[in-house]
């Protein structure tokens, strides 16, 4: 089926930007009864820590997808049901709250969303699937305020065989982004981000990989600011993942920075 446009290029994105992390975190998932409980602990510079307390259920037709509390005192809840085959209405309530809709239909995915706190602008998407693994899309948004459009954009995806490759454009239409993502084999993949735009005509973003071992999940990547990436991603234990990556700026160790992170 058909993905939101928002989405249209998440395959080589979430290559190159999931797993990669600076922080020190442990989060905990406990299901009491109906209810799943999730506990999200991150230690600070200092070596403070703080929490995010987080539930999830669903009652009468209502999903309550996230009710979370922060240490800082924030937070968020947000909500869904489903009123009528392929259609998902929902809220999501933090420093703003929206209210969207998402429909689904065969090789069509369409989404709106309603700023219902300050009314400032409404938002829609829309992506279709056409012949031959093409995907095309686009979203708008319109600024209530000052009665205009204030973004606009087109996309489009490709995916045949091993080879996907996307392109986006930002800001109105004045630059293109492109991400490809090739897998070599079922263990080997490797992916692209290039921007393009007239006062430049290409900015590599980002280059990486992903390689599949018995051992663990290996990635890595290099960006245009000369920084290097890599993580490793390993269940340990039934239903336990430790993520564990590290970043460097060239060959100068006094940029290194590492994150490791437990999930259970």
């Amino acid at each position: 089926m058909v993905c939101k446009f928002s989405d249209i290029a998440k395959a080589p994105t979430d290559l190159l930007n999931d797993d990669y992390t600076s922080k020190v975190s442990l989060k905990a998932k406990k299901n009491a009864g109906p209810v799943a409980v999730t506990i999200d602990t991150t230690r600070g510079a200092g070596g403070a820590l703080t929490s995010k307390v987080g539930t999830k259920f669903s009652y009468a037709g209502l999903s309550f997808d996230k009710a979370q509390l922060e240490a800082n005192g924030s937070q968020t809840l947000e909500t869904s049901m489903s009123p009528a085959p392929g259609l998902k209405l929902s809220f999501k309530g933090s420093k703003g709250a929206d209210l969207g809709a998402t429909y689904k239909a065969g090789n069509f995915c369409g989404t709106a969303k309603l700023d219902v706190k300050d009314l400032a602008k409404v938002s829609s998407s829309a992506c279709v699937g056409v012949a031959g693994g093409v995907t095309l899309g686009g979203d708008a948004t319109y600024s209530l305020k000052d009665s205009s459009l204030s973004a606009f954009n087109l996309g489009a995806s490709y995916s045949q065989g091993p080879l996907f490759a996307a392109v986006t454009t930002s800001a109105k239409l004045s630059s293109v982004n492109v991400a490809m993502l090739y897998k070599v084999n079922s263990d080997i993949s490797i992916a692209s981000s290039t921007t393009h735009s007239a006062s430049k005509s290409c900015d590599v973003v980002a280059v990486g990989g992903l390689y599949k071992s018995a051992f663990g999940d290996f990635k890595a990547k290099v960006g245009s600011n000369g920084i290097v990436s890599a993580s490793l991603v390993k269940e340990v234990a039934p239903k336990v993942k430790v993520t564990a990556s590290g970043s460097m700026a060239g060959a100068d160790v006094s940029t290194f920075k590492y994150g490791l992170g437990v999930s259970m």
